[in-house]
């Protein structure tokens, strides 16, 4: 009797285990991963096209969750003394307008104050930089000095800077309609955060929907520590700082100091980038021995900040590797800018604390 041959598994599909076999050896399951890796990718370049186009409404939103984690034990702190939930968020909403309002305010000011002063000594500056340059061999001389102040001069003039204030005008509006977007969803967040939560991880059951509880309850923890403990370490960054300005009497030092203070939310670049502008304005305005005594602050602050300030108040808030920030630091750059700088690394932070918890 012969023996029929085998065209097919139990299934009755021909060749059906071949390709079962295929897929199942080494090279199949590899390929199967980068499938499933494109797919990831694929989706991920979706949700970020639909992101920048609605940037409008994911950035406000991006803040105030930001801004509720690092608050929200306030609010907490107001419930347990029998204060109502919604009494609680608006003090604290309140609170934190009047303070950042109360900032924002003073250094409008600064800057209003003390801006005829910095355009004087930069005229002076200019000239002083000028001829220490001339004398340090560069291949600059006065014609290339003059053309390029004419160019800055054409440009102001012209239709190009026209236009260019047009769309800041138009960036104003936007930034404005952000801000009472943020004030808006910061309320709301701050009062019923823990509510909308739980809606939001109603449809999954048992195990999921225990660990979509841990990431949220994770998430908000890591993120409001980080955000505390940041402006912490800022706060102090920008005091030394600071001091350092005004006893140098650097024009426009509370404005740059803010900017110390804003910037220091930025791990690794915005040290840099606060020194660098810093010692350009005590450059321009007292001279090469004032730049060079910025520039000695400023190195000195980052270093306390870096090997003392920040283990000590941070912790385990911010438990990614440098290359890690650096990469999301970028990354948030080209997508939104110095907005997106700034928001990188705390949902970096977000995201792998949910990884982690997930994976409990």
């Amino acid at each position: 009797m012969s023996t029929p041959r085998d065209h097919g598994d139990a299934s009755g599909v021909p060749g059906s285990s071949r390709v079962v076999e295929a897929w199942a050896d080494g090279f199949g399951r590899f390929s199967i991963r980068c499938l499933q890796i494109l797919l990831v990718a694929a989706l991920g370049g979706v949700a970020i096209s639909v992101g920048r186009q609605l940037s409008l409404v994911v950035i406000p939103v991006v803040i105030a969750v930001i801004l509720a984690s690092a608050f929200s034990p306030m609010v907490r702190w107001l419930e347990k003394r029998h204060v109502p939930a919604a009494l609680a968020a608006l003090i604290t909403l309140l609170l934190a307008i009047v303070l950042l309002g109360g900032v924002l305010a003073g250094v409008t000011l600064a800057v209003i104050n003390q801006w005829g002063r910095l355009v004087s000594s930069a005229s002076d500056g200019v000239g002083s930089l000028q001829k220490l340059v001339s004398s340090s061999g560069f291949p600059i001389d006065q014609k290339q000095v003059t053309d390029a102040r004419q160019s800055v001069a054409s440009f102001l003039t012209s239709g190009t800077f026209a236009s260019g204030a047009l769309a800041g005008l138009s960036t104003a509006t936007s930034i404005l309609t952000g801000l009472v977007l943020v004030v808006f969803v910061l309320f709301f967040l701050l009062k019923d955060g823990r509510t909308i939560w739980r809606f939001l991880v109603q449809p999954l059951h048992g195990d999921r929907r225990e660990r979509a509880q841990r990431i949220g309850d994770e998430s908000v923890g890591v993120l409001g520590a980080y955000v505390r403990g940041t402006a912490l370490v800022a706060l102090i960054d920008a005091v030394f700082i600071g001091a350092g300005l005004f006893i140098l009497q650097i024009p426009l030092a509370l404005p740059l100091t803010v900017f110390v203070f804003v910037t220091a939310f930025i791990p690794v670049v915005g040290a840099t980038v606060s020194g660098i502008l810093a010692a350009l304005v005590a450059l321009v305005t007292g001279g090469p021995v004032q730049a060079l005594i910025v520039i000695a602050i400023v190195i000195a602050v980052n270093q306390i900040e870096g090997n003392v300030l920040q283990p000590l108040i941070m912790g385990k808030a911010l438990s990614l590797h440098p290359l890690a920030i650096l990469l999301a630091i970028t990354a948030g750059s080209v997508l939104a800018g110095i907005i997106g700088a700034v928001l990188a690394v705390p949902t970096a932070s977000v995201i792998w604390t949910a990884v982690k918890a997930w994976r409990e």
